[in-house]
């Protein structure tokens, strides 16, 4: 999820690389959480960004894990390249390069690496039956004291622990916001099972990572998307409604009201079928008309209409 300050993160996302290693250095807070490996499930834009800061600030040994190894080795190309643009600028030297590479394996194979590990972070699509299935397996492979994390950012924390069984009580919600090297805020969820030691260790271990946590209860959309959503969602039935362009929607909410970025172009940017994902699981769970999904939005997905990452959303992207 993108949150408000997503202006100032899109600017900077042409350089990327320099936020990921600015400041190369581990945390020297005492490692009370009790973590020092941690695997990343999901080698996707997520999956890579949480590898590489916790790698980055916290010092640990990072697995990166995905089932496709295609994916596995496109993620490790583009660390590489933005490392090594670090390298080439003088904002990295050698010995850091290699330090962060050395941090981060790729697998493909959870039950090599999940039982080793003091900490996971699952970071896949918002298919709540995937999720589910992911962490069945992660409670049958994981130590006794691991926790087993998720980056959901709408559904149920209770419904993903209980497919965990008798793992249930390790896992919460780590919401890291995108993109992670440069979002400073991550939202930590528990669930009606997750002990108040999962809760401590995962606060400190956020911290560790550079992060400043908020806390939310497991309610439909949590409080970033909560309050971020149907205010998305209005400015797209706005646009529905002809009562704007596009452009003069966003004009007025970043000239007239001081937001970082105007809606639709945010929508864009988180992706419409993000939006419509998020807007469905709060009106359903909800039962609430106010979360209804603009039938615009969903016309738009239907049409393949994603945003940034189709080329074609409420604007047009030529990369």
């Amino acid at each position: 999820m993108l949150n408000m300050s997503l202006l100032t993160a899109t600017r900077r996302l042409s350089s990327l690389s320099s936020t990921i290693t600015r400041g190369f250095a581990f945390s020297s807070a005492a490692k009370t959480d009790g973590i020092n490996s941690l695997a990343v499930i999901g080698a996707g834009q997520m999956g890579l960004g949480i590898a590489l800061v916790a790698a980055r600030n916290a010092g640990v040994n990072v697995f990166l894990h995905d089932n496709s190894q295609q994916s596995l080795d496109k993620s490790i190309k583009f660390m590489d390249k933005l490392l090594e643009k670090d390298f080439s600028k003088g904002r990295l030297s050698s010995d850091q390069v290699g330090t962060i590479k050395s941090l981060i394996k790729a697998s493909t194979s959870l039950e090599s690496i999940i039982p080793q590990v003091d900490m996971v972070i699952e970071a896949v699509p918002e298919i709540p039956k995937l999720k589910e299935e992911i962490f069945a397996k992660l409670a049958a492979l994981a130590g006794r004291n691991t926790i087993l994390a998720t980056n959901t950012s709408s559904i149920s924390i209770t419904r993903i622990a209980a497919a965990a069984k008798t793992a249930e009580d390790r896992v919460i919600s780590a919401h890291f916001m995108n993109p992670v090297p440069v979002q400073k805020g991550v939202e930590i969820i528990c669930g009606l099972q997750t002990s108040k030691t999962t809760l401590d260790r995962t606060l400190l271990f956020v911290t560790r990572m550079g992060k400043i946590p908020s806390v939310s209860k497991d309610t439909p959309g949590f409080l970033a998307n909560r309050i971020l959503l149907p205010y998305l969602n209005e400015a797209i039935c706005a646009y529905e409604a002809g009562i704007g362009s596009a452009e003069d929607i966003d004009n007025i909410m970043v000239n007239g009201c001081a937001m970082p970025m105007g809606p639709l172009k945010l929508a864009d940017f988180i992706g419409l079928d993000t939006c419509l994902s998020i807007m469905k699981v709060l009106y359903e769970d909800t039962c609430d008309s106010k979360y209804r999904p603009s039938i615009l939005l969903s016309r738009m997905v239907d049409a393949g209409y994603l945003g940034k990452k189709s080329g074609k959303g409420f604007y047009e992207y030529n990369e």
